[in-house]
């Protein structure tokens, strides 16, 4: 059992084994200070590829942060703050325990100790601007009513959009839920990536989030995904594949792994669950879902289902008292060999720190990802490296803890003082995880598990047929 108090885990670390050598890169916590290069730090030559790789697709004109960090100019007058969130990890937000659990991500966000180093030289030398010669050329960022995987895919297949919403200038929170027309298909295809998003830069301000849940008839589909937990108030998991997308701030796409998508029919549509929030304006805005198919004809040799595993007992139950620091912990079983492809905490203003533990059929635990300090604002999905993301055997236990601090040491708090339970309002709470599973054969896992070697994905495992 985890320490109830919250003090750091003291995670049991055995052998990589069955999970693979990538999913448990332990990465030691150096010092920033170190010893420095005695090289002069400009923003041209050393800060502005920074900026470029990991700060500016926020901070660029036209979005909704509060500074651009595009040119030196606009920088300048930040840089202070700007090293104040780089030395303590506030900036970029990316909430993970860097030194348990799976480090390889396809979206990390995160700047490396030399990197934060680099910045933290640069603002204490001066912030010398460097030559101008130096500044790599622009980057190209779509806007906020683009779609972030065009440059990667193209414009999406299909693009659904809710119908319309006038969030009140005031007014309690509102969770709209339209049912949109059947989808242009004709035949059955499968789908290689998924972006939302709300539909102006206005709607980002009064959408908390979105689901996209998918409705299609499709007679005799597995239950391999159904999650019958592990005690008497364990339930269902609800969602078996149906739940296309989940947006929220930190959260805009989901892209597949090689050779794994998911399935439409003709005849799918989309219902829309979207909570809104008034501001002290009235907007009017909808949301949008790109939707980027596979080629006519192909066929992945896996589907995914996006899973919203509780990490309480009861499932849609929470009880949080004043002053207090909260643990709750749920249980999930897979039915089938699996790969996890992402891990996504859910919580609300209390949220504290969620994690994920793999519990094997041999008894051994590993950890697969533990956020430590989570944040509300930054509902960030940890979208794994294919050559890191954990292969699990049948029998596999997920182990989903969640931590809720309702107490004056937690700044975003609204009430200290006043007991919190679940709910879909801001101010109630919640705690589950999205995590996005792709069920394997039993032939392909014990293939994987007898020849996996370092360095060697599943991915790679699936096309060496």
């Amino acid at each position: 059992m985890i320490n109830a108090k919250f003090q750091g885990p003291m995670w049991r670390r055995i052998g990589v084994g069955v999970l693979g050598l990538g999913a448990f890169l332990m990465l030691p916590c150096p010092s920033i200070a170190g010893d420095a290069p005695n090289k002069t730090v400009t923003f041209a030559k050393d800060i502005a590829p920074i900026f470029q790789a990991k700060c500016q697709e926020c901070h660029h004109p036209g979005t909704a942060a509060p500074m651009s960090l595009v040119t030196y100019e606009e920088t300048f007058p930040w840089a202070e703050k700007i090293k104040d969130r780089v030395v303590t990890r506030n900036m970029p937000p990316w909430h993970l325990d860097r030194t348990v659990g799976i480090q390889k991500f396809k979206n990390d966000t995160s700047l490396t100790d030399e990197q934060i180093d680099t910045i933290v030289r640069w603002v204490d030398s001066g912030k010398a601007p460097g030559n101008a010669k130096d500044m790599p050329p622009a980057k190209m960022w779509p806007s906020d009513e683009g779609w972030q995987l065009a440059e990667q895919f193209g414009q999406p297949d299909i693009v659904v959009q809710s119908s319309p919403y006038t969030v009140p200038v005031l007014g309690q929170d509102a969770w709209w839920k339209p049912l949109s027309e059947a989808l242009p298909l004709t035949e059955p295809r499968w789908v290689r990536a998924v972006e939302m998003r709300p539909g102006t830069a206005a709607g980002r301000r009064v959408t908390h989030h979105a689901l996209a849940q998918l409705l299609q008839d499709e007679p005799g589909v597995s239950n391999a995904a159904d999650d019958d937990g592990i005690g008497p108030a364990a339930q269902a998991v609800r969602n078996d594949g149906g739940l296309l997308m989940e947006w929220a701030i930190g959260k805009q796409f989901d892209v597949y792994p090689s050779d794994t998508g998911k399935l439409l029919l003709p005849g799918a549509r989309i219902r829309w669950d979207v909570h809104y929030h008034s501001i002290g304006e009235q907007i009017r805005d909808n949301v949008m879902l790109g939707i980027y198919l596979y080629p006519k004809g192909t066929t992945p040799k896996y589907r995914t289902r996006l899973m919203e595993f509780h990490a309480s007992e009861q499932g849609h139950v929470l009880d949080i008292p004043p002053n207090t620091i909260t643990q709750t912990q749920s249980f999930h079983v897979l039915k089938e060999p699996a790969r996890l492809e992402n891990f996504q905490p859910h919580m609300h203003l209390r949220g504290k720190a969620m994690s994920m533990e793999a519990i094997l059929p041999d008894g051994t635990t590993e950890m697969l990802s533990y956020v430590d300090r989570f944040v509300f604002n930054w509902m960030n999905n940890y979208i794994y490296a294919e050559d890191a993301a954990p292969v699990l055997p049948k029998g596999t236990i997920l182990r989903i803890t969640a931590w809720h601090d309702n107490t004056a040491a937690n700044p975003n708090n609204p009430d200290p003082n006043q007991w919190v339970g679940w709910g879909e309002r801001t101010v109630d709470e919640m705690a589950h995880a999205w995590v996005n599973v792709t069920y394997i054969t039993e032939a392909d896992y014990k293939e994987w598990a007898a020849t996996h070697k370092p360095g060697q994905s599943m991915p790679e495992m699936m096309h060496s047929h």
